[in-house]
């Protein structure tokens, strides 16, 4: 489909989540889409929640997965598929420990990172050439790999008030991507969003 963009947020369904760090991704979908004024609806066929709108002359579909973070790769294999969407127009948000809390990076291509949520789109679209925007969420430990339980864990008070800079700097990085490309948007958007 020409022109069609596919913006996907990472998290994991279910109010008990909402809030948590691994729900960055969702976090920042849902503020482009209360930004464009798009509504979502629920899609059993692709296993996930949609948002279409036109913008900056691009057919965007935002999508948040509901297979759980770590199957995440279903939902976006079915709507590749589906719309027969090329692997530069696709952009993936996902949440990263290994950056620290109020950092973005936005990549054209990269490695999972031991992120299990693109681990699952890697392995099921065969490939690793298409974009992620990784949002920071920091560590409590450097030195522990372990951290199921913080990335499952909610931003505290102060943490929150520095995420609504973050998002708020992310869907601005996605919008300068639609309108100016990749290159633009990293040299602009990337780094540490002052608290």
């Amino acid at each position: 489909m020409e022109n069609l963009r596919l913006i996907v947020g990472l998290g994991n369904p279910g109010r008990e989540y909402a809030r948590n760090r691994h729900n960055a991704g969702f976090m920042v979908l849902d503020q482009l889409a209360e930004r464009w004024k798009a509504r979502w609806g629920l899609e059993k066929k692709f296993a996930a929640r949609l948002a279409r709108v036109e913008r900056d002359g691009h057919r965007l579909i935002l999508c948040q997965p509901r297979t759980f973070m770590n199957a995440s790769g279903e939902a976006i294999r079915s709507l590749v598929a589906f719309y027969q969407a090329p692997l530069e127009a696709i952009l993936v948000v996902v949440d990263d420990a290994d950056l620290p809390l109020g950092e973005i990076r936005l990549r054209a291509r990269g490695s999972s990172g031991g992120h299990h949520g693109l681990e699952s789109i890697e392995q099921h679209l065969a490939t690793r050439e298409f974009a992620r925007l990784r949002i920071g969420i920091g560590r409590e430990r450097s030195d522990v790999r372990q951290i199921t339980g913080h990335v499952l864990s909610d931003f505290s008070r102060p943490e929150r008030e520095l995420m609504e800079k973050v998002l708020a700097r992310a869907c601005d990085q996605i919008e300068c991507w639609l309108r100016e490309g990749i290159l633009q948007a990293m040299s602009r958007y990337n780094g540490v969003v002052a608290a």
